[in-house]
């Protein structure tokens, strides 16, 4: 659980120009649907461009793909991690409720130590080829970058700056 920061205007427009904050929970959750995870024990909550997450998935790869689809949003600069990963109880409903009114309290961890990727920040000039070869040691392994943050990414060539992927070990 943690705080994870994001470029603000980079990113998917989900929002539209004119919509309010309190409009904007409902597309958040529809995206992270969107990106393959699993969203019903999730809960979204967005205040001044911070995405609050909260709730269960079922494994670590539903959970940095959650994290990062959301801070993918343009107009989403910091994104609150505070899903569990496993089964939620029985009374799934009441727990994820309980777990947002403590939300507050974690608010001042930073970071995530569970999580099993590592995340990169698309630069200018940056290709998935570019970002492979700096952490695999072989350009020709950008797929396994570009599988790894499907659906986010339609196409291997198009990324763009300030754009968060996730890069699998």
């Amino acid at each position: 659980m943690g705080f994870f920061d994001f470029i603000s205007d980079a990113g998917a427009k989900v929002f539209g120009k004119d919509k309010p904050e309190k409009d904007v929970t409902m597309p958040i959750i529809k995206h992270i649907e969107n990106s393959g995870v699993s969203t019903e024990y999730v809960n979204t909550d967005f205040k001044a461009g911070v995405v609050t997450l909260s709730g269960y998935v079922p494994n670590n790869e539903q959970k940095e793909k959650a994290v990062l689809t959301a801070g993918n949003i343009a107009g989403v600069s910091r994104v609150q991690d505070n899903l569990l990963i496993g089964t939620p109880p029985d009374d799934a409903t009441e727990a994820v409720k309980e777990m947002q009114e403590h939300a507050v309290k974690e608010m001042k961890v930073e970071g995530d130590s569970n999580w099993e990727s590592r995340t990169y920040t698309v630069k200018s000039g940056d290709t998935l080829g570019k970002i492979a070869k700096q952490f695999y040691g072989d350009a020709m392994k950008y797929p396994k970058i570009f599988e790894a943050n499907q659906p986010m990414l339609e196409n291997p060539d198009k990324i763009y700056p300030g754009q968060v992927l996730r890069i699998p070990k």
